[in-house]
């Protein structure tokens, strides 16, 4: 594989909040500005490998990693892990590796820390696209179990909550359960959770996504595409990329649309201005 369409693996130690972290990265250098890449709760950095494969990212340098208490990443205190520490993390990272301007993609819990991320240093990010982020209290669809199903112990809440999630009714449901033993560490569990059904609530994430001057765009899967906000969103400038044939979880069920809308939004430096949803619809669909 040729360097410019290979990628690093790297181990960086971080002090967060007062709590030694060691973040597993993936990543590569290049000439034009970076893309970072923030994954969702029980996903990993390892689900933006691929961009390695598609030539329309040639050049472009990229960073990912897991999450404190996800996949190949350690965390001191697990107590710790929210989406404020997970905030914290990402602009650690970004010191870390000199990033000053780039691009964001962040999808579910990666989304809602995206979002935050990008509120805080406005005049950083190039360009955002949310992946099904949490922008409304009925994002919580996996978080909010937490509250509904309520456990004595968090090993038994995760079990349960795997099992739940593997019978799910979307595409890539019992895929994405198959892995979360493995992907996220049960003593991470409840503070993330906590801390994005609190913000879904009570964050003001509407009006913060909304009040973001850069490129945005919110892609999700067609079969949310009953979520009561996007009028809303397109009609303040928000390009909608809708995804066929999947559900919460597009890197699984339909990459190779997932990747296209990407390099779209990359690539889109200028407003996207009133493009509607049924014109990137048929954009992604030639």
């Amino acid at each position: 594989m040729t360097p410019e369409r290979g990628f690093r693996r790297s181990i960086v130690r971080l002090q967060v909040d007062g709590v030694t972290v060691d973040v597993a990265t993936i990543g590569r250098k290049g000439p034009l500005e970076p893309i970072v890449f923030l994954h969702g709760f029980g996903s990993t950095k390892d689900d933006y490998a691929d961009i390695v494969h598609h030539p329309a990212f040639d050049g472009r340098p990229f960073l990912a990693w897991d999450a404190p208490g996800c996949g190949e990443s350690d965390c001191g205190d697990l107590s710790k892990v929210s989406i404020p520490f997970l905030v914290a993390t990402a602009e650690a990272m970004l010191q870390a590796h000199g990033i000053e301007r780039f691009h964001l993609v962040g999808h579910s819990m990666g989304g809602l820390t995206a979002l935050m991320l990008t509120h805080a240093h406005t005049g950083r990010v190039l360009s955002f696209v949310d992946i099904e982020g949490n922008v409304a209290p009925e994002d919580c669809f996996l978080s909010r179990q937490i509250v509904d199903y309520p456990s004595d112990s968090v090993e038994g809440f995760f079990d349960d909550f795997i099992e739940r999630t593997r019978h799910a009714p979307a595409f890539a449901s019992a895929l994405y359960a198959a892995s979360l033993r493995h992907t996220v560490k049960a003593g991470g569990v409840a503070g993330i959770f906590r801390s994005m059904v609190d913000l879904s609530d009570n964050g003001a994430l509407m009006d913060k996504f909304l009040a973001l001057p850069m490129p945005r765009m919110f892609m999700y899967g067609q079969q949310n595409s009953s979520l009561s906000y996007l009028p809303t969103l397109g009609a303040h400038g928000v390009r909608l990329a809708e995804i066929p044939n999947c559900g919460h979880f597009p890197m699984y069920s339909n990459p190779v649309l997932m990747w296209r809308a990407i390099e779209e939004a990359v690539s889109s430096m200028h407003p996207l201005g009133d493009a509607s949803q049924g014109d990137w619809r048929r954009l992604l669909l030639k």
